[in-house]
């Protein structure tokens, strides 16, 4: 999708838009996730195999949801509607958590919140658009920033309403903000029509570069390797702290994450997104080593706090790269796909660290996990970074 060259005043604009409806959706999704495996474990009675069936579906689903999103949003050549509805279904899941009986329940729902996820690719793709690639990592290192800003807001609010309410009201109250993110993307952005010189193709296997390719592959076996975070928490609990703990923790590593993340995207625009991305592979190898050797508190804080930086320095690094591999023309497309190609995994890679857990112990997910991390830093070396170059 083209656009004739945009003004810098809508250029920040939409940034600024999009980033302030991640953060109100961030806000409201926080209340709850903080303490979602808990809740799983400790009230719907689940099970660490159920909690990763739960979370691996979810992750899923989510490459399902932006595959074919930015396939309908390259064809359509349109892409607001789907980041609206992606806000809307997340609101509407979250009343679904709070009148869920037993975990059985949830999965419905569950699939609703994460296909809300439909938003991403084509969101990414118009930030991406309106970037260059001096200001595409930052443009989105502030999204992440304010997802993360709005994740700590959210977590703060959980910590202090859970003493005085209902689980299942703050549930219910979670929904409001992802209920502003619609109004305020209905409200605000208004879509450029697009150039009319290009005609939408599809986007398949062969219009990937052997470079996105390679990219596609490495990450893929990275995310295999890269469990849901309550794997985290419910580590951390085993190893001594309370569930009262749990959105501290939570609190810790979204903050890491929320104060360095522009800064990461910033970095990579400086020195290329391949040494930055391979900075953050390490900091999850040494997330891994932490748990695999905790035998005190202060390692456990120790690695959510590096968890943090893992997080700021990969999530902004990560699509940003994606979209300049991407075909020009096929931005959410290939975006999309490559989402999907690394979404799938994720549900394997949940399902398998609970069933290791269960099976033999809370370090066996963390070992194989470290292995495929390796392999796959290993296999980005290889990779040919163009924004190292300032292309």
């Amino acid at each position: 999708m083209e656009c004739t060259p945009p003004d810098p005043r809508y250029v920040k604009r939409t940034v600024w838009t999009f980033a302030s409806a991640s953060f109100l959706h961030d806000m409201g999704a926080d209340m709850i996730f903080s303490i979602w495996p808990m809740f799983l474990t400790t009230v719907l009675g689940a099970n660490m195999a159920v909690v990763g069936l739960i979370d691996g579906l979810g992750d899923a689903f989510v490459s399902i949801a932006q595959a074919a999103a930015g396939y309908l949003s390259d064809r359509t050549r349109k892409r607001k509607p789907f980041v609206w509805m992606g806000y809307f279904f997340g609101g509407i899941a979250k009343v679904g958590y709070s009148l869920s009986p037993t975990w059985h329940w949830i999965l419905p729902f569950r699939l609703l919140d994460r296909s809300g996820k439909m938003r991403g690719a084509p969101r990414d793709a118009i930030v991406s658009d309106l970037s260059t690639v001096r200001n595409r990592g930052r443009h989105f290192g502030i999204m992440r920033m304010m997802d993360n800003a709005g994740a700590m807001v959210g977590i703060l609010a959980s910590i202090l309403l859970v003493q005085f309410i209902p689980l299942r009201t703050l549930m219910m109250i979670a929904a409001i903000p992802s209920m502003l993110a619609v109004l305020l993307v209905l409200g605000i952005y208004h879509e450029q029509k697009p150039d009319g010189t290009k005609v939408f193709k599809g986007i398949h296997l062969k219009d990937f570069s052997p470079n996105l390719r390679l990219y596609t592959v490495l990450s893929a076996f990275f995310m295999l390797g890269s469990f849901s975070y309550s794997f985290l928490l419910l580590s951390a609990k085993s190893l001594g702290f309370s569930i009262g703990t749990m959105p501290v923790l939570y609190l810790l590593y979204t903050a890491v994450a929320a104060v360095l993340s522009m800064f990461f995207g910033r970095l990579a625009d400086r020195i290329g997104r391949k040494t930055v991305l391979l900075f953050s592979y390490g900091c999850w190898i040494g997330v891994a080593l932490l748990f695999i050797f905790c035998k005190s508190p202060v390692l456990v804080i120790a690695a959510f706090a590096l968890y943090g930086v893992h997080i700021a320095s990969l999530e902004p690094v990560q699509k940003a790269l994606a979209a300049e591999l991407a075909p020009k023309d096929l931005v959410a497309s290939t975006l999309g796909g490559y989402q999907m190609v690394i979404g799938l995994v994720s549900f394997p890679a949940s399902f398998m660290a609970g069933i290791l857990w269960d099976r033999f112990g809370l370090t066996a997910p963390y070992l194989l996990s470290l292995t495929l991390t390796v392999f796959a830093g290993f296999l980005l070396l290889f990779l040919k970074d163009g924004s190292a170059k300032g292309k």
